[in-house]
């Protein structure tokens, strides 16, 4: 029996129950977008039960709608990606500015070849690949940090972000164009030896700039940069 055929007054129940499902299993991601009349489409009902649905899973916190996007697979726990995020941003901020000195040009080399591969992403934009070639080029500038304790906080840090959120860029894909900028200009302050603070400063504005702006993007305001 198909949910169209069913009792009246169940096909939201059934469409929250399937929905749900898929997100709670992963099957939907962290930023999948919710297309209504798709979900309709497989479940064979009309649009408006559907439409209640996300309602109900947007007020459990599991949906959330970006303006002139729709429906998306919400972070699960936004306070617990924003304390991740601002602890992230001063462990790393700090891991950078200790390995600067200690990186050779190779090093900068490797890290400036991948940020030109996530510059080449952004015409065809895979959140999920630019998510990981974001961690490869900052681990490039991070893992030389002679503070073992350091670098620990900085590892602990990036695998709870993982468990918390498939990928920040698939909520705010234009965060992507700003990040490719900034880390050039990381970059650059450690190319030119610029003083260890300055560089701590610059990588922790990059991770707490993402930060601000999947908030904005998560409750439809506008952010700087976002």
């Amino acid at each position: 029996m198909s949910l169209e055929t069913a009792p009246a007054g169940s096909k939201s129940e059934q469409a929250y129950a399937w929905i749900r499902e898929r997100i709670l299993a992963h099957e939907y991601q962290p930023g999948f977008r919710l297309v209504l009349q798709t979900i309709a489409d497989a479940l064979d009902i009309s649009v408006v039960p559907v439409r209640e649905a996300i309602r109900r899973l947007e007020a459990e916190g599991l949906v959330s709608f970006e303006r002139n996007v729709g429906a998306r697979v919400a972070l699960i726990d936004e306070s617990e990606y924003v304390h991740t995020m601002q602890t992230l941003g001063l462990v790393e901020g700090l891991a950078t500015a200790l390995s600067s000195p200690l990186l050779h040009p190779a090093d900068l080399d490797r890290a400036s070849a991948v940020n030109e591969r996530m510059h080449a992403l952004l015409d065809d934009f895979d959140p999920h690949e630019f998510t990981r070639l974001n961690q490869e080029f900052h681990s490039v500038l991070y893992e030389p940090c002679p503070n073992p304790h350091v670098l620990d906080l900085v590892h602990r840090g990036w695998g709870r972000l993982a468990g918390i959120r498939d990928s920040t860029f698939a909520f705010v894909p234009g965060r992507a164009t700003h990040s490719v900028d900034e880390h050039v200009e990381i970059l650059d302050l450690i190319r030119d030896g610029a003083d260890p603070l300055d560089i701590e400063l610059a990588a922790r504005r990059h991770r707490w700039r993402t930060m601000d702006a999947f908030i904005a993007a998560r409750h439809g305001g506008e952010h700087p940069g976002s």
